[in-house]
């Protein structure tokens, strides 16, 4: 493939994801957010919600595979269960911490993802980048840290109080639950790197072997912890739920396709730098739109951003030498 070619599918994924998960974000909050019936009642079946989406996108993945003859995916068969239940960890972790923390304090947290997962890379499936690369992602991540930042200290601010601070504790318990997220993001992003590296691995053969395994997990901790039923209760009296649900999960699926099609394409760091700086365009966004005024920190902040991205565009390759080991990798599997 071509270099324009590459960076047109890139363009592709980036726009991709940035729309199918910024009306993902809105219903998902729509659903969780929504006080139900008389009572005020709340969405709160959290395996379910992820259960649903996981079987979604297990039928589309399926589906393009019998619609795609794919090449012979030659992934150890142990990665797929150890990638589906970091993934999930993240994910479940990450929902949890909004229990205990506020929403712009997880966003923030989220938002060094690329940092565990550049590391986990270099340590775990032996990348090697060039030191600008380094340097655009800390870039990036600052400047997103910087931009959000302000949202915490807003006055007249609508958020979840973070838990109390334990005499002996260091951190609370929602700031834990982010840093297990994190670790599993980037525990996550090095098996795919592994995948990717030593192995023939298809978008849809990934995505469909994650989410079947991640379905497993789920459906053991929806029947242990009895959730299901309470659902079931739920969704009878207000069906409007299942509408909501059955729409998230096809942006969902539509979202993952883009994210897995990256993942396979251009490696999971690339995936964690458009998925972050998702969160920042959106709420770039909306300060324009709403015509927020911004503060020199923020401006700061988006300045960093974006010279960040425009130096992980330059510099974005992994070092030569490892596309070497790579091809020959893929010479010993054929």
């Amino acid at each position: 493939m071509t270099e324009a070619n590459q960076t047109g599918k890139l363009i592709v994924c980036a726009l991709g994801i940035f729309f199918s998960y910024l009306f993902f974000g809105i219903i998902q909050e729509w659903i969780t957010r929504t006080k139900y019936g008389e009572n005020n009642e709340r969405f709160t079946f959290t395996y379910c919600l992820v259960f649903v989406q996981c079987v979604a996108n297990a039928i589309f993945s399926k589906s393009m595979l019998s619609r795609n003859e794919s090449q012979a995916d030659t992934t150890s068969r142990w990665m797929f269960p150890a990638v589906a239940f970091t993934y999930l960890c993240a994910m479940l972790s990450s929902n949890e911490a909004l229990q205990h923390v506020s929403y712009p304090t997880q966003v923030l947290g989220k938002s060094i993802k690329p940092v565990p997962v550049m590391l986990f890379g270099v340590i775990i499936a032996r990348k090697r980048y060039h030191y600008a690369k380094y340097m655009a992602i800390l870039l990036i991540v600052f400047g997103i840290a910087l931009f959000m930042h302000q949202d915490k200290s807003k006055p007249g601010k609508k958020l979840d109080d973070p838990l109390p601070n334990h005499p002996y504790a260091l951190i609370g318990f929602g700031e834990a639950l982010l840093l297990i997220s994190l670790a599993m993001d980037g525990l996550t992003g090095a098996i795919q790197d592994k995948m990717n590296a030593s192995h023939r691995t298809d978008t849809h053969t990934m995505m469909y072997n994650m989410n079947i395994w991640s379905c497993l997990y789920l459906f053991i901790a929806i029947m242990i912890t009895g959730e299901m039923i309470e659902f079931v209760i739920f969704a009878q009296k207000y069906t409007i739920v299942i509408w909501n649900m059955i729409l998230l999960s096809i942006l969902g699926a539509v979202g993952q396709h883009f994210i897995f099609t990256t993942i396979t394409n251009f490696g999971p760091l690339k995936c964690s730098v458009i998925t972050t700086t998702r969160k920042f365009f959106t709420i770039l966004g909306s300060v324009i739109i709403f015509n927020n005024p911004m503060s020199g920190s923020q401006w700061f902040g988006s300045i960093l951003v974006f010279i960040g991205l425009a130096l992980d565009t330059k510099f974005g390759k992994e070092i030569k030498h490892h596309h070497h080991a790579h091809h020959h990798q893929h010479k010993v599997a054929d």
